[in-house]
This record gives C-alpha cells, structure tokens and sequence, in this order.
C-alpha cells in the first residue's frame, strides 16, 4: 500500500473518531485558537470571505507556514480548480477555471488571470511570488470586471504581505535539505518613534537556492536546473494624522534560475549541452495612501513595476554525441525582456456607517501603462540562425468604475458594479509588423446574498468580464488571423458559506457556469520538422466556449489538537464550435482544465509544542494544448511535516512528494528527432522527493 492511501485511510479514521469531541475543546492546546473568518483586501468594498458574494479561496499564513515552503508554487494545491503551466522554472502562466494563458513566446501580454503582490501587478509574470513574510494569499474566481478589468477576466491571484507594526518584531529562519537546499531569511520590524504615533517599519530579505532536481548526465551537473532566489522587501507606514496613513513599499526580486527540465526520452535526468537559463529580477515601489472625512474615505494606490527578465532554452535537448550521424544538430533560443508598469488606482468610497450590513458605495478611476521591450535570438551550432526579432510594446488603460452594497431587510443585501474601460495598445517589430489596436470594454456583477442562519450565508451572482484583443504575428501567419478580437465571458454561479459561532467550522461550496462568447484560443504550428525552433504561436477567436463546475473546501476542528481540511474543485469545459486547418475541437475539453482536483490535510498540534501535518493533493489527466490531442496522466502527491514549537523557536523536518510521485507540469507534441521527424509527446516533469528542515527563531 502506498503511503499517500494510508494517509487517506488515517484521515476518514480522524474525521470519524473526532466528530464527537465537545466545542469546548477547542483552543485549548498551546498555539491553537479557533479558526477565524479572513478579510479579503483584494474586494473594492472589503468583506469577510464568509460574506464576498463569489467564489474565493483565502490561505491565512498559519496555512502558508506549515503547507508551503518556499514558493506559491508549493501551495497551489490547496486552491480549487487553479491550475498552472510549465515550460518555467517556476509558475508564471496561471489557469483559473481552466482559463488562462500557456506561455507567451512571441507577440503581447494579454494575461487573464490578474496577479498582485500588495499593490504591485505582476500579472503574466508571477515568479516573483516567493513567500516570505506573506500574511495571506487570496484568490478570486471568476470574472472580477469590477474590480481589476481586463487582466481579471478568469479571476485574481493576490499576495498580502505583512504590513508595519508598532509592536517590535524579529525573526530568523534557516533552511537545508537535499539537492544542496539552502536558505536564510529575516524579518525585522518595530515602530518609529522620532514619528507620529502609529508609524512603523518593516523589512524583511531571504535567499533560497537549490540545485534544481535535474541531473545533466551530458555535462555531469547537477545545478543546471538551479534555483537562487534573492527577495528584499521595505515597508514604512505613517500615520501624519489620526485622518492620514501612508504606506510605502519597496520590493526588490531576484529569481535567477537555471532551466534544464525536458529530456528527448521524457527522464528527470536532462542531455542538453547547452541548458538555458530562466531569470528575472524586478524592482517595485508603492504609495498606497488612506484619507478619512467624516464617512467618506479617499483611497490612492499608486506602484510601479520594472521587470528584467532572460529566458532560454535548449532547443534540441540533446547534444552532437547523442544525435550521432545526424549531428550538428544543435538548436538554442534565447528571450530578453523589460516590462515597466505603472499603475494608479484612486477611489472614494462611504456609507451610512462601517457594518457590513449598512449601505456602501465606492467609485474611482484606474490608469495603467504597461511597456515591454524585448529581444529573440534562435541560434543553430553557436551561429544566428535568424536575424534577432526586436520587439516593443505599449498598453495604456483608463477606466472608470462604481460599486454599492444596499441592504434589503430581512437579512438580505443586494450588491452591484460596473467598469468601463478603454484600452489603447500599439505594437511594432523588426520584422516591419506594425498594429495599434483600440478597444472599449465594460464589465460588472449583480449579486443578492443573505442569511439562512446566524452562522450560513447564501449569494448568487452574476457577472461580466472582458479580455483586450490582440495581434498575431509572423509571415506565416494567414491575413485574416493577423488580429483578434476582445474576449467576453458572462459567468453565473451560486454559493453557501458557513462559519461557526464556536470556530469548530469553516465551509463552502459553490457552482458556477460561465459562457464565453469571441473565446480567444491560442494555438502553434511547426513550420520546418528539421527545426524545433520554427513554432508559429498565434490566437484567434473560437465562436463559444463553456465553462462549469463546482468548489469546495472545508477546515475543521475536530479535536483540540487536530484540525483537517479538504478541498475539491469539478470542472468541466469544452470548445464548441471551433475550427482551425483540419482540426475540428468542437466539443473537446479545453487545456489545462482539469476534470477534477482535490486536497486533503490532517494537523496535529500548532505553533506551540509538537505538530504533525500531512497533504495529500491530486488532479485528473488534462489536454496539453489546443494544437494536438495529447493528455497528461492524473496524479496524487503526499506532503509530510513533523517538529516542534517553543515559545522563541521552532524546528521542523519535512517531505514533500514523499512518495516520489511522477507528474507533468507541461507537454509538448511535436516534431524533434531525426531522421524522420515523427511527433511524439514530451513531458516536463514537477520536482521529485525532497526533504529537509527549518528552523525558526522569533523575538516573539
């Protein structure tokens, strides 16, 4: 039997065994208090996740800590129906509800899943989410059209970090494992005395490095798949008046990592003697000020972004020995990028007084210029094969956007937004390709949601979001592909939420249904068989789409020390309507939209004295791409983590895919090998078995 179902065996035993423990139990133990409703900073008008009429998933940082390690990678699995696309180092492309970009090779970023960290937009290129000092991750479902616009059109990734305290803070911690795990962070804090009351300062820095889980067998290296990743992050809050608080942010990124991740026979150990290389480092400031006159509240979110970013690749995977008679054959490809964005949020909001129950309203204005330049060198033996692609592009959004809550009596409230925006893009290349789309959107949500008992809401909701259109380019690309229209998708869906008065309980369960009309669908073509590096990428528009399904997730406190969790996401999707050359999709699922996914976790203990957590996370098979047939596999993974927690320290060892578990974060169905070039599947691997430990030590 394997160990991931003898966890699931010992979890159903728990959940029984401790159904009948007395609510008086709970929050006995030291370092284990009830569960407690989050506030969703993400929300225009902030709510309660028990009370955000749609479907939302909040992990606190308790969650963070013991389930995570390093990176929002490592917690992706507790989040319903949120998948991820490889082809990196670490995630950067996200699918929400089986929507959302695979790769972005050539042309602009058009993302649809939003990706904040605080008040910094880092939509399209999230590998900067290490998660140091997080004090919650966020995740909204569905169309936020209200909300975030054209970069939400699947939903919204948000990472909260913690903000300044007047109470003194310190912490270290340290990291080892296997593969050359390392890692040292720090977090420092306390108030500014020579300032107003309330103002204080934060900071916290950390470097994280690993030698990949990939063995070169060609160059006999272990670190071409490396990771060293480097975060520094400033915080200073001020409070001039008992009206006024600043906050200022300075976040700084370095995530300089190697990539060697796909092999020619589909093995964790690599050929290429050549490996690439994926990297990126930003640096971001913020503003973000808050004005209270009387009951009305001046909010200004003011962050700048710019990201440097190098991706390459080998693009045979092998080397001359390997490919014998038929050497040279050596292809690599290499992706320089700067992203700079700049975005301003302002936005009055008030009401009749500060209950969730009482009348709220917030209106605003929304500004974003968004400038990426880059550059594509695809070489063949050392030599260019082509002449360099040059590439620059500009975004700038303007929008303007209400929102109001109204209570209903009888328990009831009626909630509703709307967004207009217009988007102005321009494009231009060295391959003379030249466009300069405009496109005017609008989206909102209709929501009515109440009370079936003190302790279970209820909402329904409906709501429109939009995604910007585009460009395609390349000579081979068909004229009346070359551009694309903007996406619209209405989405309707229903949900139950409950929380105990007793903090035993929290519990939700949501359907959706969503309707996508002008569906952008983004599919490749391979020009030459003899040259992997001859992929045309381009998106056009399917006639429909259909997206539906149902999320869950539970956390419960079955006993004093032992609290289990679970979540579920259904998901069904499909094409319809959808022609491209002789493919015919009408009806096929869409990729990276998995039938179904699941976690389970079961912790003994808490921040105090002895704890023992298991994970058990899992997905069904899913389609590759929209360009071929091909599917991964479904897969389980078990997670373990076992120490101790004194009042100034803690000490940790943990596993994480303990059983080794074989799993793909991509696929690829292509022409590679000579002589003759046949298509064949090729799978990008997630990391094997690691393990280790962390220590903690905390001032308190």
């Amino acid at each position: 039997m394997s160990v991931r179902w003898l966890f699931l065996r010992l979890f159903l035993m728990a959940s029984l065994t401790g159904s009948g423990l007395p609510a008086h139990a709970i929050g006995t133990a030291a370092g284990v208090g009830p569960l407690e409703e989050i506030v969703v900073t993400a929300s225009l008008l902030r709510e309660t996740s028990a009370r955000l009429p749609v479907s939302v998933t909040v992990l606190p940082e308790a969650v963070l800590r013991q389930a995570g390690q390093q990176h929002f990678a490592d917690v992706l699995a507790l989040v319903p129906n949120l998948n991820w696309s490889g082809g990196t180092s670490r995630p950067r492309f996200f699918q929400l509800r089986g929507i959302g970009e695979l790769e972005q090779y050539q042309g602009a970023p058009n993302p649809s899943v939003g990706f904040l960290i605080d008040a910094f937009d880092f939509s399209g290129i999230g590998m900067s989410a290490t998660m140091l000092d997080v004090e919650q991750v966020e995740v909204l479902r569905g169309p936020q059209g209200t909300r975030y616009g054209a970069n939400a059109l699947a939903g919204l990734i948000k990472l909260k970090t913690h903000d300044p305290s007047v109470v003194p803070t310190a912490r270290l911690s340290v990291d080892a494992g296997d593969d050359a795990m390392h890692a040292l962070g720090i977090v420092l804090g306390g108030p500014l005395s020579a300032l107003p009351d309330g103002s204080a300062w934060r900071i916290a820095a950390q470097n994280h490095s690993a030698d990949g889980y990939r063995r070169n067998v060609w160059l006999d290296r272990h670190d071409t798949n490396r990771r060293d990743e480097s975060t520094v992050r400033g915080k200073v809050r001020l409070q001039p008046s008992a009206a006024w608080t600043v906050d200022l942010t300075g976040l700084y990124v370095d995530v300089d990592n190697g990539f060697d991740a796909f092999s020619p026979d589909n093995r964790l150990r690599t050929l290429s003697d050549r490996p690439g290389r994926d990297a990126q480092r930003s640096l971001a400031g913020s503003v973000v000020a808050d004005g209270r006159f009387d009951d009305v509240v001046l909010h200004s979110e003011t962050a700048y972004v710019d990201s440097r970013s190098l991706y390459s690749f080998d693009g045979d995977w092998g080397n001359d020995p390997y490919w014998g008679e038929y050497a040279p054959y050596d292809y690599f490809s290499r992706y320089d990028r700067e992203r700079r964005t700049l975005t301003q949020d302002l936005r009055l909001g008030g009401g009749t007084g500060s209950s969730n129950d009482d009348d709220r309203w917030a209106v605003g204005l929304y500004f974003s210029r968004l400038q990426e330049d880059g550059i594509q060198h695809d070489f063949f033996a050392a030599e260019l094969l082509r002449a360099p692609l040059l590439t620059r592009y500009s975004a700038t959004s303007v929008a303007v956007y209400a929102e109001g809550q109204r209570a209903l009596g009888r328990g009831m409230t009626l909630d509703a937004g709307v967004r207009l925006e217009q988007r102005r893009a321009d494009y231009q290349d060295s391959d003379a390709n030249q466009f300069a789309p405009t496109d005017t959107m609008w989206g909102g949500d209709l929501s009515l949601r109440g009370s079936i008992s003190r302790d279970t809401n209820w909402y329904t909701t409906v709501s429109r979001g939009y995604k910007a259109g585009g460009f395609n380019i390349g000579a081979a690309v068909p004229a009346e592909r070359r551009q694309f229209s903007p996406e619209l998708l209405w989405n309707l869906e229903a949900g139950l939420r409950h929380a105990d008065s007793a903090g035993r309980l929290l519990a939700d369960v949501s359907v959706f249904h969503m309707w996508r009309e002008q569906q952008q669908v983004s599919t490749s073509f391979q020009l030459d068989p003899g040259d992997p590096l001859s992929y045309v990428f381009f998106t056009d528009n399917a006639a429909r789409g259909r997206n539906y399904g149902l999320e869950a997730s539970l956390r419960w406190r079955a006993h004093a020390n032992l609290e289990l969790g679970a979540t579920a996401g259904l998901l069904g999707s499909r094409y319809i309507d959808y022609r491209y050359g002789q493919r015919d999709l009408d009806g096929r699922a869409q990729a990276h939209a998995p039938a179904w996914q699941y976690s389970m976790s079961a912790q003994w203990g808490g921040e105090r004295g002895w704890l023992v957590r298991a994970d058990l996370n899992g997905m069904d098979a899913f389609y590759f791409d929209a360009s071929h047939d091909q599917r991964s596999r479904p897969w389980h993974q078990l997670n373990l983590k076992a120490g101790y927690g004194a009042e100034r320290w803690s000490l940790y060892g943990w596993v994480r895919n303990a059983d080794d578990a074989r799993y793909a974060v991509r696929g690829f169905y292509f022409g590679l090998e000579p002589p003759d070039y046949l298509n064949k599947t090729y799978v990008q691997f997630g990391d094997p078995r690691h393990a280790g430990v962390t220590f903690e030590w905390r001032l308190r």
